[in-house]
């Protein structure tokens, strides 16, 4: 190994629905964090790794720090925040907008604490002038002195080369943690099981989505074909009958879609059934959240 190798922990943090699944997933080139337009689609800390001949970048892309609801709002709000004092360099992704609210305040606040060398990412700067993203810039640099100012477009891949540059700057000397073909740590039933939950949150209304979550059966693969047996579960009767649809019509139609993310993930055929089941209150439940996969775990890391 080169003794100029550099490995490290790059954290991404923000608010909710600021882009860092989709900035992780375009900067490591595969689709491993499930993406929606509604916020807090990344419930677990995810881990991906990103590895050249210079350099390997591990990941962490967090759920969006907000105010918790419920005790699965809680495990998101800790996961993120816990994940600050793992990392070699933080990432903390901003929209491309002057006012700066109690949320990205409360960040600020927190990475101050923090000696962990901090990147502003300005993303989404598709969708503004240039003139007012110096604005932007600004408006920030006045709150914290940030270690660089990187803006980019995870969207249109912008100037994401520039990032990984920065962040390799940042990381100490050392080999690398995996393998150089290795792009996640996340189980592959876990990937499937987001997957799912992604076209949920995509299709379903705007309320529902927070109260799904999806376990995987069974998953038998087969000489040509995977067989994946998988249940949505939902916190009332009404939202199985929206789930469902009429005639079935709904179910379909996130299994059908779901089913194309899973057969790029697997490279092969796959067979879906869904189910839906009803757990009242899973959000508040400490033994369902564990059965769900919401574990708080330490020394998850290092």
């Amino acid at each position: 190994m080169d003794t100029q190798y550099r490995s490290g922990f790059a954290a991404l943090i923000g608010r909710p629905n600021v882009g860092k699944s989709t900035l992780m997933n375009t900067m490591i080139g595969q689709k491993i964090a499930i993406t929606s337009s509604k916020p807090q689609t990344t419930r677990n800390r995810i881990r991906t790794v990103y590895t050249s001949e210079k350099a390997q970048i591990v990941f962490l892309d967090t759920p969006g720090i907000h105010k918790a609801k419920n005790k699965l709002g809680s495990y998101m709000v800790h996961t993120a925040e816990q994940t600050l004092s793992d990392a070699d360099v933080i990432l903390f992704l901003v929209e491309p907008t002057v006012y700066i609210g109690a949320g990205e305040q409360h960040i600020i606040d927190q990475l101050k604490q923090t000696r962990t060398p901090v990147i502003l990412v300005v993303n989404k700067i598709d969708t503004v002038k240039k003139n007012d993203l110096f604005a932007v810039i600004d408006a920030y640099r006045r709150q914290m002195d940030f270690a660089e100012i990187v803006p980019v477009s995870a969207f249109q891949n912008t100037n994401t080369d520039e990032l990984l540059s920065c962040i390799i700057k940042y990381l100490p000397y050392g080999p690398a943690f995996y393998d150089e073909d290795t792009v996640t740590d996340q189980p592959e039933r876990q990937i499937v099981a987001e997957l799912i939950r992604e076209q949920a949150l995509r299709m379903l209304d705007e309320e529902l989505p927070h109260g799904i979550a999806v376990t995987i059966e069974s998953m038998k693969r087969l000489k040509r074909i995977t067989e994946i047996q998988a249940t949505i579960v939902c916190e009332r009767d009404s939202h199985k009958g929206m789930i469902i649809g009429k005639g079935g019509a709904m179910l379909k139609r996130i299994g059908s879609q779901a089913r194309i993310g899973i057969e790029d993930l697997l490279g092969c055929q796959v067979n879906l059934k869904l189910w839906v089941k009803v757990k009242k209150d899973w959000r508040d439940s400490d033994y369902l959240l564990k059965n769900f996969g919401y574990r708080q775990d330490e020394n998850e890391f290092r």
